[in-house]
């Protein structure tokens, strides 16, 4: 089973979009939406969900009033202003750090476990697909990101599928990192504009760090020819196969309206015949058979 996770450097790129059709194109894939914080492939894949449960990725400052003598020691040593002049825990201030239970003479204060996410199983239009949503305000996203992968691939591993397609988060940050752990390949989504490539650069640098093979598309590439062919040269430099350019094409945007996949869509579209092409280096690379793209087409 390969691994296979889409990211770009930012947010609106088509990342998203690029990991859904690609995964509609697989016919043997598990799917993996590792963007927590705000989810979204699910507004593509329509997933029927199997089965849910309750994440508790942090934990909650909890006091036992009957126990508690009001010495205040919690809240001078709080260096997260967590407690009030009354000496109660404010939950949205707590970091669970546990200093105020290693400092408390009554033993009134006790760290427990708090759900700040919920995780789903779901059968997707494409397949299996793990995906979960992060609380608002929680934090530890990371975690979470990488307990949606490690579902993921037990769910490939268990049913024997050939290819995991993760979709991950937007940005540089502790989500990306922990959605390329293990991967056996980098799919970085770019765009012809002075942010997007400013952001490329850098999660190029985070998945050279890991030593992970990166390939890179180029989403509505004619919206900025000058700046695609930077980014041409810039991937022949740093030796990373530019894998395909998708021009600007209003089919998937009529796709999305409609809640569909460009690729099932509208097949004969500029943007899905260029997907199809994508699709099948990715097939010949990650997988034994590139034959099943062409039954699509």
């Amino acid at each position: 089973m390969k691994k296979l996770t889409v990211i770009s450097g930012k947010g609106g790129t088509g990342k998203t979009t690029f990991a859904a059709n690609l995964a509609f194109l697989a016919d043997n894939a598990v799917l993996a939406d590792c963007d927590v914080d705000a989810p979204n492939l699910h507004l593509l894949m329509a997933p029927e969900i199997i089965e849910s449960e309750s994440y508790h990725g942090a934990k909650l400052a909890v006091k036992n009033n009957k126990l508690c003598s009001d010495c205040g020691n919690c809240r001078e040593i709080c260096s997260f202003n967590a407690i009030d002049a009354e000496n109660e825990i404010k939950e949205y201030k707590c970091e669970g750090c546990g200093l105020c239970v290693a400092i408390c003479p009554e033993n009134a204060i006790k760290l427990q476990q708090r759900k700040t996410g919920e995780i789903y199983y779901s059968n997707s239009r494409s397949g299996p697909m793990v995906h979960a949503r992060l609380k608002i305000g929680a934090e530890n996203s990371g975690k979470l990101v990488s307990r949606v992968k490690n579902e993921a691939e037990s769910w490939a591993e268990r049913d024997e599928y050939e290819l995991l397609i993760i979709d991950g988060s937007p940005g540089v940050g502790c989500p990306v990192i922990a959605s390329l752990g293990g991967a056996d390949g980098a799919l970085i989504v770019a765009e012809p504009t002075e942010t997007g490539i400013s952001d490329l650069k850098r999660i190029v640098e985070v998945v050279e760090h890991f030593s992970i093979p990166a390939y890179m598309v180029i989403n509505k590439y004619d919206i900025n020819i000058e700046l695609t062919h930077y980014i041409a040269d810039y991937c022949k430099e740093n030796n990373i196969p530019l894998w395909g350019k998708v021009p600007f094409d209003e089919s998937v945007v009529e796709a999305m309206q409609e809640g569909e996949l460009v690729v099932d869509y509208a097949r004969d579209s500029s943007a899905a015949e260029s997907l199809f092409e994508i699709w099948k280096l990715i097939d010949e690379i990650f997988r034994q058979d590139s034959s099943s793209v062409e039954s699509l087409k």
